[in-house]
């Protein structure tokens, strides 16, 4: 027998906390950007991969990242907030995957 109301709420709760997840996670890159700090990843170098992006291509990023963060028009301080925008929302998703961890071990 399925306890078809069980299968709902699991349901909903992985909706809701992938929503939870994901949106906090954008909304605080977004923040972080507004702030001047946009994160720039290289790629990593796999053995057997083929290699996408160049070193050149690499470093017109980065010089691209750095050229948009002079032109910020935020003053500082609305630049310290965005920042601790990005910590609240950051925070958020680490206790919404701490939380769905704990719900899974105390279950």
């Amino acid at each position: 027998m399925i306890d078809w109301l069980a299968f709902l709420q699991v349901f909903l709760a992985a909706i809701i906390g992938a929503v939870v997840v994901v949106g906090f996670y954008a909304l605080g890159l977004r923040l972080m950007a507004a702030a001047g700090r946009i994160p720039v990843v290289a790629p990593v170098q796999w053995t057997d991969a083929i290699q996408v992006v160049t070193p050149k291509e690499i470093a017109k990023a980065e010089k691209a990242a750095a050229k948009a963060a002079r032109k910020n028009p935020l003053s500082e301080a609305q630049k310290r907030l965005a920042m601790l925008g990005a910590y609240a929302c950051f925070t958020v998703c680490a206790l919404a995957v701490v939380a769905g961890i704990l719900l899974i071990v105390a279950g």
